[in-house]
């Protein structure tokens, strides 16, 4: 969640005119940390015995956060350069300042998971997902392609084979609760619950970081590439999202699964809607046709890499917009984007320690996500960049071996 797009990610912006490329990506993350708040805070179900699903949870749910993946994995390829990682610089150098990168934001991560607090924070699998993203830095982008590719289409088959083997012992290898500092002492389960039985399973979602890496690669300053990204984007979402209502409701899929329930009043055709990462994947090949919200299928992998790529299409062409009109219509955006680590980490500790009597769920989401954008906007106007950004860079530059401990971005 940290902006990773060099240490100028909004810093050589020096007004809207200028880097419309960098200011479109960190308004896109800053969109998404907007929409993970929404999750977080507001219904994603009606409180009804069908668990109707409300607009947020039709909008947000699973999407945000792959959104949050793939932009990693953009800022991870123009931070390590296009042709050449660091410019002539040692290819183990970019690996040791994102591994110590990786580091802060697991150390921060484990902080987190002390919180009492129903939200599945993503900070300690983040983390993993850059450590295991490192063989892929460098690769032709023709090689990389072919990896995110067999990617998307492999993990969530292995994911499904291994997945009840794991869940099948006593305990089950499965955290049920976000991970902090004592599941060190439980590796085995620690490990179980990052890549494969967890909320954020790292096995799939490593896939977000390779099509990140692909696209970040791309030449994103090109006249067509953002509107490409856009409508090959959408279309792919699209299509992904209408094969997998069509194996569900017109080819038996939802019904073959009911069947296997225990409980055959349960509501899976709303959870296959918003979020499906609470029900046990297993007994049936049909798992792997859905394209739910958090069911790490191949169609819920291809239809958030749509959503994602759609999004940070748009942003870039409102990037180009504000080159034209010499307007920063980015700004709110782009300043909590650039800053997503700390204002990510403060709004889970103001989940988990203000409680705001008397406020309707609406008035609490408003305050949070104003309170991002206006601390993000604050930060950018003066070219600071944030503490825990400010310990990433830190911890990135030394692993270069460059060291540059300067708060300004």
């Amino acid at each position: 969640m940290t902006s990773h797009s060099t240490g100028a990610s909004s810093g050589r912006v020096k007004g809207p005119g200028s880097g419309g490329r960098l200011t479109g990506i960190d308004a896109a993350r800053g969109l998404a940390l907007l929409g993970m708040m929404a999750t977080h805070l507001l219904p994603t179900f009606e409180s009804d015995a069908h668990l109707t699903p409300t607009w947020v949870g039709l909008t947000f749910s699973g999407r945000s956060a792959a959104l949050f993946a793939v932009l990693a994995g953009v800022g991870l390829a123009l931070s390590t350069g296009k042709q050449h990682p660091l410019t002539g610089r040692p290819l183990s150098a970019a690996r040791r300042g994102i591994a110590l990168r990786a580091l802060v934001i697991a150390i921060v991560g484990l902080s987190v998971g002390a919180f009492e607090v129903d939200i599945a924070v993503i900070l300690v699998h983040y983390a993993v997902l850059f450590l295991c993203v490192l063989p892929f830095i460098g690769l032709q982008l023709k090689i990389l392609c072919a990896w995110s590719a067999a990617w998307v289409l492999g993990s969530p088959l292995v994911a499904f084979l291994l997945r009840p083997w794991l869940m099948a012992t006593h305990p089950p290898l499965q955290l049920d609760h976000n991970p902090a500092w004592q599941d060190l002492a439980t590796p085995g389960q620690l490990l179980s619950d990052l890549f494969l039985t967890g909320y954020y399973p790292v096995l799939q979602w490593l896939s977000y970081l390779l099509v990140g890496l692909v696209i970040g690669r791309l030449a994103l300053t090109a006249p067509g590439l953002p509107l490409l990204l856009l409508v090959g984007g959408t279309a792919l979402a699209v299509f992904a999202k209408v094969l997998g209502t069509l194996a569900m409701e017109k080819w038996g899929g939802l019904a073959a699964l009911q069947s296997i329930l225990v409980d055959p009043s349960f509501p899976l055709g709303s959870l296959l809607q918003v979020n499906l990462s609470g029900v046990r994947q297993e007994g049936s090949w049909w798992w792997l046709a859905s394209s739910a919200p958090h069911s790490g299928t191949t169609l819920d992998l291809l239809h958030t890499i749509g959503t994602a790529a759609a999004v940070l299409g748009l942003c870039l062409l409102i990037g180009r917009l504000a080159d034209r009109t010499g307007l920063d219509l980015l700004l709110p955006l782009r300043g909590a984007g650039a800053m997503t680590l700390t204002l990510y980490t403060l709004h889970v500790w103001a989940v988990a320690s203000i409680h705001l009597q008397g406020w309707t769920e609406e008035a609490v989401y408003f305050a949070h996500a104003a309170l991002a954008v206006l601390i993000g906007m604050a930060f950018v106007i003066l070219r600071i960049r944030g503490p825990l950004e400010w310990l990433g860079h830190a911890a990135n530059q030394v692993g270069r071996g460059v060291p540059d401990l300067s708060t300004k971005k």
